[in-house]
């Protein structure tokens, strides 16, 4: 089968967000509110998708990953700095946990790259954290790099990445 990497159809959106919190779900903790609250969140397409691009990787009609580039507007615009004219930002990159190790992330990725080009962005950035330590192998592999961390009051961080287009 061929794996298809296109924007998501609003018929699409709950299945997206269920993969992609399906795929962040391995990171929550127990007591830990706060993450099981972003599956709430990331789950969320629907909310997303008027400000911002979502992106799937289809197969056989199955939605097995997703991703969200913001190119113009943030996912939270109150909450996150104003996207630089030359930025796109991905976030909530997530795959079927059943479909992992195909390069269903890597196809979400290049898209994103073509997109965020055609669109005369010339860097792409994107936020991790230290528990995602598979997806920063993934990320230094493509070429991104390390800029200062997000570090946020209450002490969480963000791992910030980089690259040029």
């Amino acid at each position: 089968m061929t794996i298809e990497v296109r924007e998501a159809t609003s018929g699409e959106f709950a299945e997206a967000g269920r993969v992609t919190a399906d795929a962040y779900r391995e990171f929550v903790r127990d007591g830990d509110d706060d993450w099981r609250d972003y599956l709430t969140h990331i789950a969320d397409v629907e909310g997303r998708a008027d400000r911002t691009t979502i992106l799937v990787a289809v197969e056989n009609g199955r939605v097995l990953g997703s991703a969200t580039l913001e190119l113009f507007d943030r996912v939270e615009p109150e909450d996150d700095p104003t996207l630089h004219p030359d930025e796109a930002h991905v976030r909530m990159v997530g795959v079927d946990p059943g479909a992992r190790r195909r390069g269903i992330a890597r196809a979400l990725f290049d898209r994103c790259f073509e997109l965020a080009r055609e669109h005369g962005k010339t860097f792409l950035t994107l936020h991790t954290t230290e528990r995602m330590a598979t997806a920063q192998q993934m990320y230094e592999a493509m070429g991104f790099r390390r800029l200062d961390d997000r570090v946020f009051p209450d002490g969480f961080v963000l791992l910030t990445y980089r690259i040029e287009l």
